[in-house]
C-alpha cells in the first residue's frame, strides 16, 4: 500500500479540531491538531499526536505544560492559521487555564501538564494529564475534518 492510500483511508475518520499550544521565552506558539482523544479519567489524561516535521515538536517535548482549544463551527480561520495554511490578518486572543494559553471561544479548553510521551514512527504521542478545564455553553458547533476538508455539523 502507499502512503497516499494510507492517507485517504485514515481520512475517513471524521474528528474534530484543536489547536495546541505552549509558551517558550514568553511567545505563545500553536498548532492545529485533529489527531487528539481522551485516554483515562483517573488520572485525567488525554493524549496528542505531534510528527517530527512540525514546528513544534522539540518544544513541545521539552515543554512541561501545554493547552488544548477545542475549536467550534466559526473558527476556521483559527485553524487554518495554525496550521500554517493562512497567514494571520488580526491579533490572537488567548486564555490562561493555570498559566497555560488557549484561544478564547473555543467549544472547551484544557491545560495540561506533561504526564509521558512516547515515539510512535514519524509522530510523539504526546500524553497530557489535565489540570484545569473550561466549557464554553455557546451555541455553535464543533468544526469537523473529514476526507481533508472542513465540515459542519447539519
Amino acid at each position: 500500500m502507499d502512503d497516499l492510500l494510507f492517507r485517504k483511508t485514515m481520512g475517513k475518520f471524521a474528528t474534530g479540531i484543536t489547536v495546541v499550544t505552549s509558551t517558550h521565552n514568553n511567545e505563545v506558539r500553536g498548532m492545529t491538531v485533529n489527531a487528539f482523544m481522551s485516554v483515562s479519567l483517573h488520572p485525567r489524561l488525554i493524549v496528542v499526536s505531534i510528527d517530527e516535521k512540525a514546528s513544534m515538536y522539540e518544544r513541545l517535548q521539552s515543554t512541561k505544560q501545554f493547552g488544548v482549544s477545542i475549536l467550534n463551527e466559526k473558527q476556521k480561520d483559527m485553524s487554518m492559521i495554525f496550521a500554517k495554511q493562512k497567514n494571520t490578518d488580526r491579533e490572537i486572543d488567548f486564555d490562561y487555564l493555570d498559566g497555560v494559553p488557549v484561544l478564547k471561544n473555543s467549544l472547551a479548553t484544557l491545560a495540561c501538564r506533561v504526564y509521558d510521551q512516547v515515539k510512535a514512527g514519524d509522530h510523539m504521542l504526546l500524553i497530557g494529564q489535565v489540570t484545569d478545564l473550561q466549557v464554553n455553553e455557546h451555541e455553535e458547533e464543533p468544526i469537523i475534518y473529514y476526507s481533508s476538508k472542513y465540515r459542519e455539523l447539519k
